[in-house]
């Protein structure tokens, strides 16, 4: 399978992703991203991995993330609430957001630090980082500067990435992408890079690395559309 990188970029549609998860270079379990259409311009993105033999540092941890939100101003994606749940061995924990846009606050409740939980000011083009899968597909484009404001968890977060002059062919799970290479360029030793290719609704690659070193690996192995 090739997927031509020249093509227009993809309008936002429902669909479901698996990934193989991998950490230190050993696959550690699975994952799948998921986005439905809710009512009116309402959708809803949804993360959830399952990990084992250590992945997420944690033996058996399960992460399920969700946001909630809306397409603002014909291609923005506005979150409208947020959802983390840490399900391991030995206890988990749930935190949920609420972005209010009229009050132009957003606040955090449940298993989280207490200085996290005070509102938290909003702007125009604040993101959840779940959000930040589908942005990045909307806005990559060759050479081109990417920058994100993450309201995620109590807490404010600059994400700026660099997409890579030049396409890549890269290899996914016995498939072969035409990929845009977009790597973080302000998170020092907290690398992140996503692999694009135009046609497929989600990143093909999510890699994040530490101090160096290749620590959390999706690779994607299967996408569907959902009527």
């Amino acid at each position: 399978m090739l997927a031509l990188a020249a093509a227009p970029a993809l309008a936002l549609e429902p669909f479901v992703a698996s990934y193989q998860a991998y950490r230190d270079g050993k696959l550690a379990g699975s994952a799948t991203m998921k986005v439905a259409r809710l009512d009116g311009d309402r959708w809803q993105i949804d993360l959830g991995v399952r990990g084992t033999r250590g992945f997420a540092r944690l033996a058996r941890l399960n992460i399920e993330q969700s946001t909630v939100f809306d397409v603002a101003d014909g291609d923005r994606y506005r979150p409208a609430t947020q959802a983390t749940v840490q399900s391991a061995l030995f206890g988990g924990k749930r935190m949920v957001g609420l972005y209010d846009w009229q009050a132009g606050s957003a606040q955090w409740q449940g298993d989280i630090k207490k200085e996290r939980r005070a509102p938290l000011p909003l702007q125009d083009g604040d993101m959840s980082a779940l959000l930040m899968n589908l942005a990045v597909i909307r806005d990559a484009a060759p050479d081109r500067r990417l920058d994100y404001r993450v309201v995620d968890n109590g807490r404010v977060r600059r994400y700026e990435y660099a997409v890579a002059a030049q396409t890549e062919i890269i290899e996914v799970e016995g498939l072969s992408y035409d990929a845009m290479r977009v790597v973080r360029t302000n998170g020092g030793d907290d690398e992140q890079i996503f692999w694009v290719a135009a046609g497929v609704p989600t990143p093909v690659r999510i890699l994040q690395r530490e101090k160096g070193q290749d620590a959390i690996d999706l690779r994607l192995v299967d996408y569907q559309g959902v009527p």
